[in-house]
C-alpha cells in the first residue's frame, strides 16, 4: 500500500476514532520498509494535523457532497493530497497521481475519477487558504484560542504561532556515564552540532537525529527528553537513599533522570497504564537503572501500597497536554473543551491524596505539560487555600517571585511548554 494511502488510514483512525497520531501512525509505519518512506508517511501526517482546518475548508468546498460512512477515509484521503498540493515541494502531478492510486489501494475504484477531479481543480485554482475565521486563520480550535486570549491576553498568538513550529530534539545526558561536556565533545567527534541547554544535563541537537547515530546511545551515555521535561527531576532534587515516588511514571523518562542524579534512592513508579510501563522497563534496562514498578492508581495509594510515607512525590499529573502540541498537533483535535475540567477534578483528586502520603518535612513537585491555568496555578493556588500544611517554595526559573509555580511556554528557549510548582509539607 503506498504512503498516501497508510497516510489516510492513520488520519481517519486519528479523526474519526479518537485514536492519538503517536500510536495510529507505527501502526501504518511498520507496513513500509523504507526509511524515507517512513518519514514522508509521518510528514504527511503530522503536517495534515497543523494545517487540518484549512485543508479540511479546502477540500469540502470541491465536493458536490461529502463523503459517509466507510467513504469518510477519501475525504482524509483528498486532505492528504491537499497538503502535498501547498506544503511540499512534491510535484503536483506526483502528488495527484500517487494520491489516485492510493484510492484504488484503499478498494474505492469507482471513485478514482472523483478524487483526481478534486485535486486537479484544487491545483487549477491555485488559490490560497481560507482564513475567514480565527480557527481558519490559526488552524486551532475555537474553544482553545478562547482559553489562550483570556489566558494569555498579550501573547497568545506568539503562542499559537510555537506550538505551530517543529520541535527540535532534545538530549538528556546521563551523568553517570560522562559529564555534559564530554558528551557535547563526543557529539563534536560525531559531527553533530549541539549545545548545552538552562539545565544541567541538558543538550539542544541542531538538527534531530536517528538515535543511533548517537554516541554510545544503546549504551545508555543518553536519553531523548524535551529540555522542559529535564527540570522535573533537577526541581525535585532527590537526595541519597530518599523513598521516592513518581506517581504517574509512563514512559519513565524522569523516573530514569531521578535515578541518574540519585542512584541509591528508593524509587518507587507508579502508572495506572500497565502497557506503557513497559516502556519505563525498557528505559531503565537501557540505562542500567532499578526501580519499582507497579500497575497501579495514584488517586488510591493504599490500594498497592502498604509501605511508609514518601520523602519526595513527583506528581505529573494528567493534563490536557496543550503544551506539546508541537510535538503532537493531534491534541488540538482530540481534545474537547468539557476535557478541561473533567482533568482539573482528576487533579485535585490525585493531588490531595498523594500529599496524604508525603512525610512532614518532605516535598511534592506538582507538575503538567499543559498551559491552561486552570490545570496550573489556579490548580495550585485552589490547593494550598484548602491545604494548612502545605507551603509554595519559589522556583528560581519562574519570572516572578510571586508567581504561583513555573510556567513555561512553548518555544521558550527552545523548550515544549510546562509547568512546575513546588510544594513543602510542614513539619
Amino acid at each position: 500500500m503506498n504512503v498516501r494511502a497508510l497516510a489516510a488510514k492513520a488520519i481517519y483512525e486519528v479523526l474519526e476514532k479518537g485514536i492519538s497520531l503517536s500510536v495510529a501512525l507505527p501502526d501504518q509505519q511498520q507496513h513500509l520498509q523504507n526509511g524515507k518512506d517512513k518519514a514522508l508517511l509521518a510528514e504527511l501526517c503530522y503536517g495534515v494535523m497543523r494545517q487540518l482546518p484549512q485543508l479540511d475548508k479546502c477540500v469540502s468546498d470541491c465536493l458536490a457532497k461529502p463523503f459517509k460512512g466507510k467513504q469518510r477515509i477519501l475525504h482524509q484521503l483528498l486532505i492528504v493530497g491537499c497538503y502535498q498540493l501547498y506544503f511540499t515541494r512534491i510535484p503536483a502531478h506526483a502528488a495527484i497521481s500517487e494520491t489516485a492510486e492510493a484510492c484504488r489501494q484503499l478498494r474505492f475504484d469507482g471513485l478514482v475519477k472523483v478524487v483526481n477531479g478534486v485535486l486537479r481543480n484544487i491545483q487549477r485554482q491555485d488559490s490560497a487558504l481560507n482564513t475567514d475565521s480565527d480557527t481558519l486563520r490559526f488552524n486551532t480550535p475555537a474553544w482553545f484560542i478562547k482559553r489562550l486570549q483570556q489566558a494569555y491576553p498579550d501573547n497568545w498568538q506568539d503562542i499559537i504561532e510555537q506550538s505551530h513550529q517543529r520541535p527540535p530534539m532534545w538530549l538528556r545526558n546521563n551523568q553517570q556515564s560522562q559529564t555534559c561536556d564530554a558528551y557535547l565533545a563526543a557529539l563534536a567527534q560525531h559531527d553533530i552540532s549541539a549545545q548545552a541547554g538552562s539545565s544541567p544535563n541538558a543538550i539542544l541537537l541542531e538538527s534531530a537525529k536517528d538515535v543511533a547515530a548517537l554516541p554510545d546511545f544503546m549504551e545508555g551515555a543518553a536519553s531523548v527528553q524535551d529540555g522542559a521535561a529535564q527540570w522535573a527531576a533537577t526541581l525535585l532534587a532527590p537526595t541519597a537513599d530518599e523513598l521516592v515516588l513518581d506517581a504517574c511514571a509512563a514512559p519513565g523518562g524522569k523516573s530514569c533522570h531521578l535515578l541518574e542524579l540519585a542512584p541509591t534512592i528508593n524509587l518507587v513508579a507508579v502508572d495506572f497504564d500497565q502497557k506503557r510501563l513497559a516502556r519505563v522497563q525498557q528505559n531503565l534496562d537501557r540505562l542500567h537503572l532499578k526501580a519499582q514498578l507497579i500497575h497501579g492508581d495514584a488517586a488510591d495509594i493504599p490500594s498497592w501500597w502498604q509501605g511508609q510515607q514518601f520523602d519526595r512525590i513527583l506528581l505529573d499529573a494528567p493534563c490536557s497536554a496543550t503544551g506539546v502540541i508541537r510535538r503532537h498537533p493531534d491534541i488540538k483535535w482530540l481534545r474537547k473543551n468539557s476535557d478541561i475540567e473533567e482533568l482539573a477534578n482528576l487533579q485535585k483528586q490525585i493531588l490531595d491524596h498523594c500529599w496524604q502520603w508525603l512525610k512532614p518535612g518532605g516535598t511534592l513537585l506538582y507538575a503538567t505539560c499543559s498551559i491552561l491555568p486552570q490545570e496550573n496555578s489556579q490548580q495550585v493556588e485552589q490547593f494550598l487555600a484548602r491545604t494548612a500544611d502545605a507551603s509554595l517554595v519559589p522556583i528560581e526559573q519562574q519570572t516572578h517571585i510571586s508567581d504561583i509555580g513555573w510556567q513555561i511556554l512553548p518555544g521558550q528557549d527552545n523548550m515544549d511548554g510546562f509547568y512546575y510548582a513546588r510544594l513543602v509539607k510542614a513539619i
